[in-house]
């Protein structure tokens, strides 16, 4: 059988939002691998972020973290975007200033603010998850290294503004929410998940028709309109089933383990 790539991402469609991963899941990664076919972990999150123990142990051949801005295979950063401490200091006085709670997202650390994260569960989780190596903004001596960063946008933000400045160095991935907040994601302009991939396609010499990739979020479409096989799980957003060539089932439903088998490739 023909060596094929699957790219995973993680929170909704790899595990839930107690980061439970279904066992037929993880029976799915098991026989893609078998099989001889490569899997990726392609996230969101900086590497720093990714650190479960019951997600890496599943054995993926590569991660692609910080929407492409991060690239290790087999344990080997292969590629690194990160910023310049000048354009890093830019960016985090720029978010306080138009009063944007920030996550400033790197391979080792992440500089979190303290204030304005206190209806958002997802800071705790990160202090709890990087322990030390998750350090207060204020307190920081501005030597951000980092890839991304990511902020809460409140009615009394100044979200226009900031995207006003940053506007020409970045671009922003608006998350909708239920609460009286939106999460955004600021990545450097032209990078994607699905840049990622392509870094890994080349690198390894892989045909583009044996690419696959599976997602369930908005920070997925460009990986999934650029794979030849695109993959929306059953409880993603409408904007991600719009677009792909198959949606599975929900998460819970077996919905990994369905897709590989759909396709053939266990």
């Amino acid at each position: 059988m023909k060596k094929k790539a699957v790219f995973f991402d993680i929170d909704g469609t790899l595990w839930d939002e107690k980061m439970h991963i279904e066992e037929s899941t993880k029976e799915a990664i098991r026989k893609l691998k078998e099989n001889g076919h490569l899997a990726f972990l392609c996230s969101g999150r900086s590497r720093s972020s990714i650190q479960a123990q019951h997600l890496l142990e599943l054995g993926f051949d590569g991660i692609i973290a910080a929407c492409g801005n991060y690239v290790e295979m087999n344990g080997e950063v292969i590629y690194d975007n990160v910023m310049t401490t000048e354009t890093a200091n830019w960016v985090a006085k720029t978010l306080a200033d138009c009063r944007l709670p920030s996550v400033l997202e790197g391979p080792y650390d992440c500089w979190i603010d303290t204030e304005g994260f206190e209806e958002d569960p997802y800071v705790d989780y990160l202090f709890a998850l990087l322990g030390e190596n998750a350090h207060p903004i204020r307190n920081s001596q501005k030597d951000f290294l980092i890839e991304k960063c990511s902020f809460d946008n409140f009615p009394y933000s100044e979200y226009a503004k900031a995207k006003e400045i940053l506007g020409e160095k970045f671009d922003f991935i608006e998350h909708s929410s239920e609460r009286d907040f939106h999460v955004v994601e600021m990545i450097p302009k032209g990078t994607s998940k699905a840049t990622g991939i392509e870094w890994v396609r080349k690198y390894l010499g892989l045909n583009h028709d044996d690419i696959y990739a599976v997602g369930d979020s908005v920070n997925d479409l460009d990986m999934l309109k650029y794979v030849s096989h695109s993959i929306a799980m059953g409880n993603g957003v409408e904007a991600i089933k719009e677009i792909c060539e198959y949606v599975t089932k929900r998460i819970n439903e077996g919905g990994i383990y369905h897709a590989m088998e759909y396709y053939g490739l266990i």
